[in-house]
């Protein structure tokens, strides 16, 4: 047995030549289902089935190889990674980048923050607004460099999924002003270059949107023009067509774009894109809950994606599923890493699945021209370096334990088989051998010996957010932008260092969007971000809040809120409004149409307030308010929710506020208000929301 669980196979047949590959293949076998406990899918016989396929280079090479990746961002999927301590921070980003230990990733995608909601929160742009730059924001740039630092050799792809507002003009569009968004991505390309000595390799679009020939032509031309003609483009992350179709009518198009990229494609291309004869890349796929239906969805598309669809790169988004689990698309990465306050994260079977393709080829090598089906269900593909070394991967994957989250995938049936490899043309004389596939398996077998099952000591047990917590946001030099654990949804939270205030709030978190941008989602009117336990049910929060805009500005707190991440806008929960005019509002939802109570706070701008939220259960249902300047009121609430939050409203969109002192007591200006509700309810939540515009 080797160190990864395989083991080494002698080719049978004619005595190899030397320096032929099989007298020293490696089998690299891992059962994704045991079959002990996993049932046989109808129709499945007992006995094996005889098959047999050459793997013959004589006749030429088939299309080049050109990795296998994975999306941080599309949005904030990383967001916690970067909070977790060591050394197990490290430890998963070895799980995910080092060669030859486990994921051992050929590509990074990262998602160029756009201050908009992208599915699971929003990533900061490197420029809010025309006349700002800053290269430091977020932690996609120590991402990439990360990756890097284990793998020099890993690509690394832009794309945008949202856009600060003020490249539209006023217009919820990219492309009316083509010449500013080809400007503000070909900035994003440099200050990579300039402040983190990154190279980017590839750029998108617009993802899953729709894209603009204008634009792209003019994209090209700027990237030429500042010196990155080695920046190829990809277009359009999103179907196949229509961008086949435009490339095949219009020849300057065909020319500026590399690669197609399409989304989820179902293992299948289009006629249209065969014909455009470019490379083809799923580049984004899988998108999977990472147990083992997932790892078998993941291991079904790897291989199928080019025996049925001739794509030669598949992304996985996303990359780590490091975003509190309950908002949309929870643990849909290929290894989860969720709890930086405990240090607990797991290495999913997605993670083995990619091992068996990254860790035996490189980017550069060829597929064989194979059929690359079996016979009796499942496949396979062989690639070469072309200068001896071959990988085979095999999978057979049933249909119940490899559906993935989308397309629909159609009933299949696969059998245990026995399958003889041939191996012909420049990799031996009449060399063969022979297999016994079961269902719900992959193999690679390999002439490469460098590849193991890396591993480390097992990570801290899993724990809930602590139930105490606060943070007074008193670092002078922050390593991120954002402060630990807060995840926006909508607008930016950034470190900001009051130097006006003498007192006991110079060190802050500021939301500094103030002008909606071009969206991907549908963001939320008030900027929020969340932090916490989705699970809480009696709970106290407390913050300092200041309003820096008169008339229209405002804060929220609120609880047992039931939608995070694209789902934001709808949620429902208890909503405690606090305005700059001197007003306050109970809502029960965060759009405000569900008004409970409203009357006057004596809250007022360019002033600090504590505000407070106490939700507990009894068996009555009463909300009391209570202000600085002794005003009470009490009221009976149709409390039918299960959350907590603190936000602020804003017209026509955001305004500044800065937050200090989180989950701390302080007597000044203080306004509370405590919600006793009827009776528990089953937590439908999303996390404790930190809301502030």
């Amino acid at each position: 047995m080797d160190a990864a669980g395989g083991r080494r196979v002698r080719c049978p047949g004619s005595p190899r030549r030397a320096g032929a590959p099989c007298g020293r293949a490696l089998l690299w076998g891992w059962a994704l289902l045991g079959c002990a406990w996993c049932p046989r899918p109808p129709g499945a016989a007992a006995a094996p089935f005889l098959a047999g396929y050459a793997l013959d280079d004589s006749g030429g090479l088939g299309r080049e190889f050109d990795g296998i990746g994975a999306v941080s961002g599309g949005g904030a999927t990383s967001r916690l990674l970067v909070n977790y301590p060591e050394p197990y921070r490290s430890q998963i980003l070895d799980y995910l980048f080092m060669p030859n230990f486990g994921a051992s990733l050929h590509i990074l995608k990262v998602e160029i923050g756009g201050d908009g909601q992208s599915t699971d929160g929003t990533e900061p742009s490197h420029m809010h607004y025309e006349n700002d730059e800053n290269y430091f924001r977020g932690y996609e740039w120590w991402l990439m460099k990360e990756a890097k630092k284990r793998n020099p050799n890993i690509k690394l792809i832009g794309l945008p999924w949202a856009f600060p507002g003020w490249i539209g003009r006023g217009q919820n569009w990219p492309y009316n002003h083509p010449d500013v968004t080809a400007y503000y991505i070909v900035s994003w390309i440099l200050g990579a270059k300039q402040y983190h000595n990154l190279d980017i390799d590839y750029i998108g679009i617009w993802n899953e949107r729709s894209f603009s020939s204008k634009y792209i032509k003019l994209l090209r031309y700027t990237l030429d023009k500042r010196g990155l003609q080695r920046v190829k483009i990809i277009a359009s992350d999103n179907m196949w067509e229509p961008i086949s179709f435009f490339m095949m009518v219009d020849s300057e198009l065909h020319k500026m774009v590399d690669i197609i990229g399409a989304h989820y494609p179902g293992t299948k291309t289009v006629p249209n894109a065969l014909a455009t004869q470019k490379k083809l890349w799923a580049s984004e796929d899988y998108s999977t809950f990472n147990d083992e239906v997932g790892a078998g969805c993941w291991a079904r598309i790897l291989n199928q994606n080019y025996v049925n669809g001739n794509m030669t790169s598949t992304i996985a988004w996303n990359l780590v599923a490091s975003y509190y689990e309950d908002l949309p698309f929870g643990r849909d990465g290929l290894m989860t890493a969720q709890e930086p306050w405990s240090g607990y994260y797991a290495v999913e079977g997605p993670i083995w699945i990619t091992a068996h393709t990254t860790q035996f080829t490189h980017p550069g090598w060829h597929y064989l021209q194979v059929d690359g089906h079996l016979e009796h269900g499942g496949s396979y593909v062989a690639l070469t370096d072309g200068l001896g070394n071959l990988t085979i991967i095999i999978e057979t994957m049933t249909y119940r334990h490899s559906q993935c989250i989308r397309p629909p995938l159609f009933p299949f049936v696969v059998s245990p088989q026995k399958a003889t490899f041939y191996l012909k043309g420049s990799f031996v004389h009449e060399g063969m051998f022979s297999l016994n596939l079961d269902v719900d398996e992959v193999y690679t077998l390999t002439t490469l010996m460098t590849g193991r099952k890396g591993t480390y000591p097992d990570p801290p047990q899993s724990k809930p957010f602590p139930s105490n917590y606060k943070d007074d946001f008193n670092i002078r030099n922050p390593p991120f932008s954002e402060a630990p654990n807060f995840a926006d949804q909508t607008g930016v939270f950034e470190y900001f260092v009051n130097t006006s205030d003498p007192g006991d709030h110079i060190f802050t978190l500021r939301q500094v969007v103030v002008q909606q941008p071009i969206t991907w989602a549908s963001d939320a009117d008030q900027a929020i971000s969340i932090i916490g336990n989705f699970k809480w049910v009696n709970v106290t929060i407390t913050c300092d809040v200041y309003i820096e805009h008169l008339g229209n500005g405002g804060v929220f707190i609120a609880g047992r809120v039931e939608n995070g991440g694209i789902y934001v806008r709808r949620s429902k929960g208890l909503f405690f409004w606090v305005f700059a005019d001197g007003t306050y509002r109970v809502t029960g939802d965060l759009s405000g149409k569900e008004v409970l109570m409203k009357g006057m706070s004596g809250v007022r701008a360019r002033v600090w307030h504590t505000l407070t939220l106490n939700l507990k259960l009894l068996p009555l249902v009463i909300a009391a308010l209570r202000t600085g300047v002794g005003f009470q009121k009490w009221v009976l609430l149709p409390q039918d929710h299960s959350m907590v939050i603190l936000s602020g409203r804003t017209s026509p969109y955001l305004r500044q506020v800065m937050a200090g002192r989180l989950l701390e007591r302080a007597p000044l200006n203080s306004h509370s208000l405590t919600i006793f509700t009827l009776r528990p309810v089953e937590v439908a939540g999303i996390l404790l929301f930190l809301l502030l515009l």
